[in-house]
């Protein structure tokens, strides 16, 4: 009798034994930096699959309409992919070319920006500066540091694309695989609901981000341009394009976009061009970026401004200019992975959310 009573307490002893919350938390921190590290290690294939996925995730309304419409599913997987290649072909084209003729027009300003610096030289010394100090001031001012600048600025952002045949035959497969995708839906939604509901908001939110991205990048786009033409800046076509792309950069896309055509007016008209041309920027930008489009994408996509900026800083960390415009997606798919997967763990989203939701009801 004694030793049924002494097995049973050995045996509560052991059910009842589970690992210390301190090792769980030291394992996983193990374990995020070990997966970073490797994320960072295969970026470049990471990142292109990321971009390929996300324009996947974007197209595909379009096989949802098609099959609405009783098109057969090759047809709409067909459209589909034919709008992503137009989106990656479309704006590289249109990068290239622009900046194809930026290289051609920049050796010409070598002239203006030595006057530029004379003038600055001049206006110092009437100020009272001594010549040594001017030299000084000015010594880290070269025009070919000047132009390595813009042609970093371009150079990343055709980066992006630069891996185009690994991008166009990602998208090939992924729209392959999209004929079957509400299918594979039924069946995670009936064997692991919370995985569904989770892989289902992660969609969901990346949808509703780059749609609303993309219309007001379109719309900061053409401001910027026609702004641009009307104040004589050179290739404003090229600038608007940059607006665009630099919209889905979080927080800081809007300098990253002003400061090309910023240096270009500089350079064409001198210092009020400039001034013309960052104030113009700023009103646009502010109004449309910092003011109206915010509140859309917060409610899109459910996360502080904090948590962007930290996810911009983070993800451009890891995969480069590819992470900068990619952050809110990818900081979705770890959200949906780490938080929305699991019922016990979703309530750390009102931490991280801009307008918090009311909790959803645990799955049967």
């Amino acid at each position: 009798m004694a030793s049924e009573q002494f097995d049973t307490a050995g045996l509560d002893q052991r059910t009842s034994w589970s690992i210390p919350r301190g090792l769980i938390v030291l394992l996983a921190t193990a374990g995020a930096v070990v997966s970073i590290a490797g994320i960072k290690v295969f970026a470049g294939i990471v990142g292109p699959v990321f971009l390929a996925l996300m324009l996947t995730i974007a197209v595909q309304p379009v096989q949802s309409w098609a099959r609405r419409r009783g098109l057969p599913a090759w047809l709409g997987m067909v459209i589909a992919l034919v709008a992503a290649y137009a989106i990656v072909l479309g704006l590289l084209a249109v990068l290239v070319v622009s900046a194809a003729q930026l290289a051609t027009e920049l050796p010409s300003y070598s002239t203006r920006f030595d006057d530029l610096l004379d003038g600055v030289r001049s206006l110092l010394s009437g100020w009272g500066v001594g010549k040594d100090q001017i030299q000084t001031m000015l010594s880290g001012l070269d025009f070919h540091q000047l132009l390595n600048l813009l042609e970093t600025t371009l150079s990343g952002l055709v980066g992006v694309l630069s891996n185009l045949v690994f991008v166009l035959a990602l998208l090939l497969f992924m729209a392959g695989d999209g004929i079957s995708i509400g299918r594979r839906v039924e069946i995670i939604t009936a064997e692991r609901p919370d995985i569904s509901y989770a892989l289902g908001a992660f969609a969901a939110g990346t949808r509703q981000y780059l749609l609303v991205s993309t219309v007001f990048g379109l719309i900061v786009a053409v401001f910027d341009g026609l702004a641009l033409w009307w104040l004589g800046v050179p290739l404003p076509l090229l600038w608007a394009v940059l607006s665009f792309i630099t919209n889905f950069i979080p927080n800081i896309g809007f300098i990253v976009g002003l400061l090309p055509p910023a240096l270009l007016a500089l350079l064409e008209g001198g210092p009020r061009l400039m001034i013309w041309v960052i104030v113009v920027y700023c009103v646009i930008n502010f109004l449309i970026q910092s003011v109206i489009q915010p509140k859309y994408v917060g409610d899109a996509v459910g996360l502080s401004v904090t948590v962007t900026f930290l996810s911009l800083i983070f993800w451009a960390w890891v995969l480069g200019a590819l992470g900068a415009l990619l952050a809110i997606p990818l900081t979705l798919l770890l959200r949906a992975l780490l938080l929305d997967i699991d019922p016990s763990t979703r309530w750390i989203s009102a931490l991280i959310s801009s307008a918090p939701a009311k909790a959803r009801a645990p799955a049967d």
